[in-house]
This record gives structure tokens, sequence and C-alpha cells, in this order.
């Protein structure tokens, strides 16, 4: 491990009274190790803080965790990134041990699933994390217990090989579901979760970034699983069709005329949309298959190490 280009990234905004020990948290960790602080357009200390503790300071000007990730990926050059918070909540001890079973077991990720206590865990971000988990498992046949940790050991290939487009707090949902779509090495491992320092505050707004992952998931779905995506809407349409057409076609097998013309209409529109529907899913997930030939390419292509 020591002959190891290991890189721990951290991108943050606002974290001072919080940065600074996990700068130090992590070096003591892995002393060899280089730790990158990406600076998301901080108002306080927090570059302050982080020089002091030791780290190499960058910035990415356009807001969003997704876009500071998408630039520490495009920037930094290692054999193993170290991905992790800035708020002093995560774990680093377990890091030496982290690496050693990425680079044993071959694998191109683990990652730090966090204890459910609801002192360091909000109730509405663990019933939230549930839901999407589930969503998840649910479109890929996987057993993911937490999609949205934010600390990730990965390998070189993992992160060179991986096209990040979300802005957001979406991001780890995007690192998540690329490996399951194309069956890359992952693995999850329990860690301690730690309470926020006193004195700083998260960044997640349970509600405005939850309706955003929403959104991403079911857009994501789309583009990656077409077929389960339009499919699904197909069975919807034609539900609702059936419901709408059902009454009509009784009164016309009593009386033997159209008595509701209107719903006879819409029924059938419904129905014949949902036909598309499937029939674009269908070409869709060819489509999709070109791209995720494409994307394993790029991934065996990509040496593991740098």
């Amino acid at each position: 491990m020591n002959n190891l280009d290991i890189a721990v990234l951290l991108p943050c905004y606002n974290e001072q009274g919080a940065i600074g020990d996990t700068v130090k948290a992590f070096k003591k960790a892995l002393p060899n190790a280089t730790i990158y602080v990406y600076d998301n357009n901080s108002t306080d200390d927090t570059i302050k803080e982080a020089q002091e503790a030791g780290a190499t300071i960058r910035k990415e000007y356009r807001q969003g965790k997704g876009e500071v990730v998408r630039r520490m990926f495009a920037d930094i050059q290692a054999d193993i990134y170290i991905m992790a918070d800035g708020d002093n909540t995560y774990d680093a001890s377990v890091c030496p041990d982290l690496v050693a079973q990425l680079i044993e077991d071959n694998l191109d990720m683990i990652v730090g699933t966090r204890s459910r206590d609801l002192e360091s865990y909000p109730k509405g971000h663990v019933l939230g994390n549930k839901f999407f988990s589930f969503l998840v498992n649910t479109a890929f046949n996987s057993n993911l217990e937490d999609v949205f940790s934010g600390y990730r050991v990965m390998s070189n290939r993992f992160v060179k090989s991986t096209p990040l487009f979300s802005d957001g707090f979406e991001v780890e949902t995007e690192l998540t579901v690329h490996a399951l779509q194309n069956k890359i090495p992952t693995r999850e491992v329990r860690t301690i979760y730690a309470s926020r320092p006193d004195g700083t505050s998260s960044k997640l707004k349970t509600y405005h970034d939850g309706f955003k992952i929403l959104k991403f998931i079911i857009f994501i779905l789309r583009d990656v699983r077409p077929l389960l995506f339009f499919s699904s809407l197909s069975v919807i349409l034609i539900t609702i069709s059936l419901l709408l057409g059902t009454p009509v076609i009784i009164d016309f097998l009593d009386s033997g005329l159209v008595k509701r013309f209107p719903t006879a209409i819409l029924a059938s529109s419904i129905a014949i949309i949902s036909v598309f529907s499937l029939f674009i899913g269908l070409l869709l997930d060819n489509v999709s298959r070109g791209r995720k030939e494409q994307k394993l390419f790029k991934y065996i292509a990509t040496t593991y190490f740098k």
C-alpha cells in the first residue's frame, strides 16, 4: 500500500469547524495519501482551516456537489481514490482496511454504508434513503443498503471510466447506478457515521433535494432501463384505459349503443398511447444497450492503476 498513489477527495462548502478535523483524521489514517479539499464557493474560513490542517486546496466555482465531484475526477490522477464529505462524520480510521479490501478482492468500488443512529442520522433522511434504495434495488435487482453514502473507495479504472452528469446531491446515486448497470465489482462495508460537529449544519435540504433526487432517479432509469420505464408506463396507461373503457363496453353489450362517446374516444386514445409507449421502450432498449457497450469498452480499456 505504501507504493500506491492514494488521493483523498473532500468536496466542501462552508465546512468551517469540521474540515480541519476531517483532514487530520485522513492524514493520520493514510500518512502517504494526498488530501485534496475542493472548495465550492465557501463564505467562511473553510479554505484557511483546511490549509492549516495540511490539505491541498482546489476550487470549483460551479455550485453543486455533482459539479465538484466531476471536476475532482477529471483533475486528479491517482491509483486509489477515497471520496468523503468534509463534515467529519465518516470514520477515516477504517480507510486502510477498505483500500486493502479493494485491492485484494480486485474490486472497483467500496461503499462505506452509514449507521442508522437517529442521533447522527435524521429520521427523514433514513426514510428517504430506504425509499430511494428500494427504487434502485428494484430496478437493478440488487440489495444495496445505502445508495447515498458519500464515503467511497474507488479504483482509477472506475473513476476514469464513469461519466457524470448530475450537478447536486444526486451524484452518489449516479455512481451507484453506473456500477450496477455495468456490473462493476462493488461491495458495501458498514462504517460508523458520527453526528456533525456542533456549530455546523447539513447542506442537504430534505424535501427540496429529495424531490430532485427522485426526479433524477426517474430520468436515469429512463436512460439506462428504458424498457422497464416505458413498459411500466404502458401498464399504467392500459390500466387507465380499461377503467375508463369497461363501462362503455358494458353499455354497448347491453344496448348496442355507445352512450359515452367522449369516454370511448379517451379510453381508445390512451390505449393507443400505451402501445406506442411499449414500442418506444423496445426501440430505446437497443439504443441503451449500445451506450452500455461503449461504457464497458471504456471501463475495460482503463487500467486498474494509473
